[in-house]
């Protein structure tokens, strides 16, 4: 969700098939903070809205009937600099360097409904709402995790949930780095009810919580994410895991 105070996140939705662009519209409208400005079922028509309208994101199926993928998203961008794609796929990329470096995100069909809205959420989003940490599985990730929570907070004047979310991002990146057992991303972000704690890493299975023990060591970590947070969950991504959080703010 954006803030009511901003401007809704323009989008414009490509793909073929009528049922899908249905669902993608339906989502957006039922999360709130998005306009779609425009449909289409052809790689032409989408160059031509992308012209015309100019939205925030295009979320763009690769496989059109009149033009190729590829060819469709370079003609947006060509048409629209600042528009950002997305592109939501039926099958993985044969070349992901390539995509990377020429678009916003790129999603399966097969993937939560909710995953694919959370991306042009954070794709769509000012950067000043979304605060990043690319971190090595090192000993002071957990500070350098904690400093980033303190800057956002502060930032965002939201210094009464500093000791919650505090808590919350060190359980989470504690596990990514002690069960993921890799590097991870974190990613705190502000929406208009909630403050968001995202950590992606790239470690096999997902976090559960486990029953009290009071002699255990560790594994009362997601209990006290579940406390702590008014929801959370965990997502499959490209390559690992999204575990999230996040923390209700009024």
């Amino acid at each position: 969700m954006t803030s009511a105070a901003s401007a809704p996140i323009r989008v414009a939705l490509v793909d073929d098939v009528d049922d899908i662009r249905r669902l993608v519209r339906t989502a957006l409208r039922f999360r709130g903070g998005f306009e779609v400005v425009g449909e289409a079922r052809t790689g032409a028509d989408a160059i031509a809205i992308a012209a015309e309208q100019r939205p925030d994101i295009v979320v763009l199926d690769l496989g059109l009937p009149d033009i190729a993928g590829r060819d469709v998203l370079a003609r947006v961008r060509e048409e629209s600099p600042e528009t950002k794609v997305v592109v939501l796929s039926a099958r993985e990329p044969t070349d992901r360097a390539w995509f990377e470096e020429r678009t916003a995100g790129y999603v399966l069909k097969d993937a939560d409904l909710d995953y694919l809205v959370d991306v042009l959420e954070n794709v769509g989003r000012t950067p000043a709402d979304v605060r990043v940490l690319e971190a090595t599985r090192d000993v002071v990730a957990g500070a350098r995790a904690r400093e980033l929570v303190r800057e956002a907070v502060r930032d965002w004047g939201l210094v009464d949930i500093l000791d919650e979310a505090a808590l919350v991002v060190t359980e989470l990146v504690t596990n990514a780095i002690t069960h993921g057992g890799s590097d991870f991303r974190l990613q705190l972000s502000r929406t208009s009810g909630a403050f968001r704690i995202e950590v992606v890493d790239e470690g096999e299975g997902t976090p559960e919580p486990q029953p009290q023990d009071t002699e255990a060591e560790g594994g009362r970590g997601i209990m006290l994410v579940d406390a702590m947070s008014s929801s959370w969950g965990v997502e499959n991504v490209p390559r690992g895991k999204l575990v999230w959080a996040e923390i209700a703010i009024s």
